[in-house]
């Protein structure tokens, strides 16, 4: 059938909001009886004349989410004079908010940033998880963070939080018995912050580590000497690499987190 209606969205961002709501109302009618033209980014008056041009001559509504003063009282205007109904969305809730909160910013695309800045975080936490522990080298490549250290130094842990500020995160366990993977050299030493640790604070984490897997907290893993082979050949590769170093003893893996995020402040993604 053909449509007895055609409603137009008008919006200053994508217009995925009015159209939705507009989709949800016309449900409730035969099929076909709505015919729905979405006009997005909306920035300026002459774009809402296109739309009042191809609105006039039929039996059609507007209905808009625009969220700036000036371009939301021209629209009305104008389609009151040409007779064309015409519905706000966001005004009633967002005055209705204002009430509580005080003036609204009127910013337009708000709601596209957030969901944009959404989906880089979810991405980061991704890259996070796949190049986790150097399971994947060639993710040091594409991180935008390589963390390096011995076991138990908070690398997946600090990982996870940088990845949820947007930073794509690799890291890489330093073992004397294993070369580090040769992509750990090739990345520029700015891109690396190496996690070096006390003695005594790692041996009491990782004598906690070994009894919350039911083992004796005297295996080599948490021995005095065998930790210190292991934070001395720690800092050499650190030292031959040349990048920042960052002591996590006694400090919260969100405390570790900020300091690292602040190094990386101007190359933050986004």
């Amino acid at each position: 059938m053909e449509p007895l209606v055609t409603v137009h969205v008008v919006s200053d961002a994508a217009g995925e909001t009015g159209e939705h709501a507009v989709r949800a109302a016309a449900a409730q009618f035969p099929g076909g009886a709505v015919a729905i033209r979405r006009s997005g980014f909306v920035q300026n008056r002459e774009a809402i004349d296109r739309v009042l041009e191809e609105a006039q001559g039929g039996r059609s509504v507007i209905v808009y989410t625009l969220v700036v003063p000036e371009l939301k009282n021209y629209l009305v205007r104008r389609a009151r004079r040409l007779g064309i109904p015409v519905i706000d969305l966001l005004g009633p809730l967002l005055e209705t908010l204002e009430q509580t909160l005080g003036k609204s910013r009127n910013e337009p695309g708000l709601l596209r940033a957030l969901n944009a800045e959404y989906f880089r975080k979810v991405e980061a936490i991704e890259f996070a998880v796949r190049y986790d522990d150097a399971r994947d080298p060639s993710g040091i490549l594409k991180a935008d963070i390589v963390l390096i250290g011995v076991s138990r130094t908070s690398k997946t842990p600090l990982s996870m939080v940088l990845a949820n500020k947007m930073f794509k995160v690799a890291n890489v366990p330093l073992v004397p018995e294993l070369e580090p993977p040769p992509e750990l050299f090739a990345v520029p030493s700015r891109n690396v912050v190496g996690l070096t640790i006390r003695p005594e604070a790692l041996n009491a984490i990782r004598k906690e580590r070994l009894k919350a897997l039911g083992l004796p907290d005297d295996a080599a893993y948490a021995k005095p000497e065998r930790i210190e082979q292991e934070l001395e050949y720690a800092h050499k590769i650190m030292k031959k690499i040349g990048c920042v170093v960052i002591d996590v003893s006694n400090r919260a893996v969100e405390e570790s987190a900020s300091v690292i995020a602040d190094l990386f402040r101007d190359r933050k993604p986004g």
